[in-house]
């Protein structure tokens, strides 16, 4: 028979595994007595655990809610999720980052040696963005992978799944050579997981998604990090993805008067500055990946407009004006 202590966390790891545990079958399980279930059952409510007994024929245990969160046992993978949502939430701007790196840091110290080392070369960058489709999954070891790789500077090798590749010939038999790319960063965008890296192949810096890498081992030769365009890796996805051009920033910036107060502005610019400049008026500077661009998601707020800069927004606004007043005089077809 185990001993009492190892006995104990046998039995805790079952009660979270399933809502209801008969009592005899703990006692099969962990091949003890009924009545000695019940003493251990009694050991961990006085370790501040709440368990639930229910009575009858068919009675047994639930692990349930309490006042206080007890101890907590995680196997491996659940280790390595719960450390991959607290790196991301230390980093969210969401006002729980030092509660979150509090939390990581306790988790951590209980953790054995062979998966702190895996959480210590974790390094996620959160960005967000506002989605409402699903996003695909991405194995968990194929994360890790990417980490580590980040971490120790080491240039990846792995095969890359893309869109055109996926709507190519499936009866082709010529598999595309494997990328090569020395990896910086990684990044979650929209639910999605991103690798930011600069491809060796195409000397660029490229944006990965993580759901289509399919990493090669062992990786390759250690490589001195490069400075990334902007310095700011979280600037640079939303450049990249928003139409930016390689300085990590979009190429058309403005900046108007709106005749809205600023507290209405703000909630609708993620990524834009808003200045209050009184009660019914505001600045805001935004930029785009097109003068015309800019110059409607500028008139979506509804408001009178007053450009500051530069004139190729105000010519902008003057194309936008023929098109709209034509748009509105056409006969409907």
């Amino acid at each position: 028979m185990q001993k009492t202590s190892a006995r104990l966390l046998s039995l805790l790891s079952l009660l979270q595994t399933r809502r209801d545990w008969p009592g005899a079958l703990l006692a099969e399980r962990l091949d003890i007595s009924p009545r000695t279930v019940r003493r251990d059952i009694d050991r961990l409510r006085e370790l501040g655990y709440p368990i639930v007994t229910s009575k009858g024929p068919d009675g047994g245990y639930r692990l349930g809610a309490g006042t206080q969160l007890p101890p907590l046992l995680f196997d491996d993978e659940q280790a390595v999720a719960l450390a991959i949502a607290l790196r991301i939430a230390a980093g969210s701007g969401a006002g729980i980052e030092e509660a979150a790196a509090r939390a990581l840091t306790t988790v951590r110290q209980v953790m054995p040696a062979r998966l702190r080392h895996r959480i210590d070369t974790l390094h996620v960058t959160a960005v967000e963005r506002p989605t409402t489709h699903p996003a695909p999954q991405v194995d968990s070891t194929v994360l890790m992978t990417l980490s580590a790789a980040v971490h120790a500077h080491e240039t990846l090798r792995f095969d890359y799944s893309s869109a055109s590749a996926r709507r190519s010939d499936d009866n082709s038999t010529s598999a595309p050579p494997p990328r090569k790319a020395e990896p910086h960063h990684l990044v979650t965008w929209g639910g999605r997981w991103y690798l930011v890296a600069w491809d060796l192949d195409r000397e660029d810096w490229r944006t990965f998604r993580a759901d289509r890498i399919t990493p090669r081992t062992p990786t390759g030769p250690r490589f001195l990090p490069r400075e990334l365009p902007g310095g700011d890796v979280a600037a640079f996805v939303v450049g990249r993805f928003q139409g930016a051009d390689g300085s990590g920033d979009r190429p058309c910036r403005g900046e108007v008067v709106l005749g809205r107060p600023a507290s209405d502005v703000a909630p609708y610019v993620h990524d834009g500055v808003v200045e209050e400049l009184g009660p019914h008026h505001c600045r805001l500077i935004l930029s785009s990946w097109s003068w015309p661009a800019l110059a409607a998601a500028l008139g979506r707020f509804d408001a009178d407009i007053t450009v500051v800069g530069p004139a190729d927004l105000k010519d902008a606004f003057a194309r936008l004006t023929r098109r709209y007043a034509d748009a509105a005089t056409a006969p409907f077809t």
